[in-house]
């Protein structure tokens, strides 16, 4: 009987589980958070941020399905950037995906807490984020077909209750209530509202990290991304222009909990309905901060399997075929975050991470179709107007972030400067490239 190789993944996921995990990773996203926008850019400001955001992601998405089902391999952009660009370039990559990725869980689970805290407020917002971490890295210890069946379920609930959501507040939409006072900050706030919208879409990307559990991934990959992005970009302005018409979108503005709020103001807060909405409002929350366990497990995992994080970070449990000190450090690092930051810092930071990974994610594209040997089996339609107008839009994301953000950038670029030096003080960029193989 042969064994299974120690790094070695199962493939096992078809298309309805890509387009689960495609939504699920994000859809937290349309749930809290994308609020925070209004704040700093009013309705019709952030509305014009959401869509060119929406743009990035549709040309983004279909560039990078290319890459893969060109390169399916767990460490996703990582992969990608170290092909092209080498230690230096997966080393970019890597470090950004993981911040993407390590970030942008603590602040689900603080809106986790604070849904229960609406729901039962005995509850502490802490005991529940730190319950959900230790909760979900277990079911994802036990494999990755039965993470992705769990994962589907609570994804297709989250879908049908934001489709619920709309229906209850759309009859109270007005127009005048949504233009009241609707860009405050002119084109600047557009601007500043920039990574709030990225956090309506943040995360799709992370279908990329289960590329190597994926049956036949040049056929089901793309099919369950492109699916994905549809769902997400309908889903994504709905909610956004149907809770700004309802009344004062100023009191949803800076709270994790704008839906519920959002039904209470329609129905009123003892209303069985918004009790029910938030309870089951959950489902959304809890899919994307099982996917997004899913996602920074396998950049660990891969990045210590080529030497960039310790060795031992890239065992694979004998039994369930999972990552299980990735799944482990990722939790450990996740728990740490939800004591030092607020949410909507995590989101900025989690988001400057997106957009440097876009970047080097589409000039790793460019410089791909270069090369005479390469020979995709997803071809990027439109090319080269979607990676460009990708890349276009993710530098400017980048530029807008860093301008009003300024502190959180200095902190994300010194991080990476260390890991910079770690690497190579360690002595790996004096090793043979081989032993760097994907």
């Amino acid at each position: 009987m042969s064994s299974q190789p120690k790094s070695a993944l199962k493939k096992v996921l078809k298309p309805i589980h890509i387009w689960a995990l495609a939504i699920g990773l994000v859809i937290s996203g349309e749930y809290f958070g994308w609020n925070y926008g209004w704040s700093v850019a009013g309705t019709v400001g952030f509305l014009i941020a959401t869509i060119i955001i929406t743009v990035l992601y549709i040309t983004f998405i279909f560039s990078f399905t290319e890459l893969t089902t060109s390169i399916p391999n767990a460490g996703g952009p990582f992969a990608y950037a170290y092909k092209t660009f080498g230690k230096t370039g997966g080393l970019i990559a890597g470090y950004a995906t993981l911040i993407e990725f390590v970030f942008a869980p603590p602040a689900i689970a603080f809106a986790l807490g604070s849904y229960v805290h609406f729901l039962f407020a005995s509850v502490p917002i802490m005991f529940t984020a730190i319950a959900c971490y230790v909760f979900f890295t277990i079911i994802n210890l036990l494999g990755i077909k039965e993470s992705a069946v769990f994962n589907l379920i609570v994804t297709i609930l989250a879908v049908i209750e934001l489709l619920i959501f709309i229906g209850i507040v759309s009859p109270a939409f007005k127009v005048s209530n949504f233009m009241y006072d609707n860009m405050p900050f002119g084109w600047s706030g557009v601007f500043a509202a920039l990574p709030f919208a990225i956090w309506f879409y943040l995360g799709i990307e992370g279908v990329a990290m289960v590329a190597e559990e994926v049956h036949e991934p040049h056929r089901n990959i793309p099919k369950g991304y492109i699916a994905g992005i549809a769902t997400l970009v309908l889903l994504a302005l709905a909610v956004m222009i149907f809770s700004g018409g309802i009344g004062n979108w100023r009191s949803l503005s800076k709270i994790d909990y704008p839906l519920p709020a959002s039904i209470s103001m329609v129905l009123g807060k003892t209303n069985s309905w918004t009790k029910i909405f938030a309870g089951i409002g959950l489902f959304g929350l809890i899919a994307s901060f099982h996917s997004l366990i899913i996602g920074y497990s396998r950049q660990i995992f891969a990045l210590s399997r080529s030497g960039f994080l310790p060795k031992f970070l890239s065992d694979v449990n004998s039994k369930f075929q999972t990552p299980h000190w990735a799944l482990i450090a990722g939790m450990i690092v996740g728990l740490i975050s939800l004591f030092t930051g607020t949410t909507d810092k995590v989101i900025i930071i989690s988001a400057l991470g997106a957009v440097v990974m876009y970047c080097i994610s589409m000039i790793s594209l460019f410089k791909l179709k270069k090369q005479k040997t390469y020979q995709p089996f997803f071809k990027t339609p439109f090319y080269p107007w979607f990676p460009a107008i990708a890349l276009l839009l993710s530098v400017v994301s980048l530029i807008a972030i860093i301008w009003y953000n300024f502190m959180l950038s200095i902190i994300f670029f010194a991080g990476l400067g260390v890991a910079f030096i770690i690497l190579f003080l360690s002595g790996k960029y004096k090793q043979p490239a081989q032993e760097f193989m994907l």
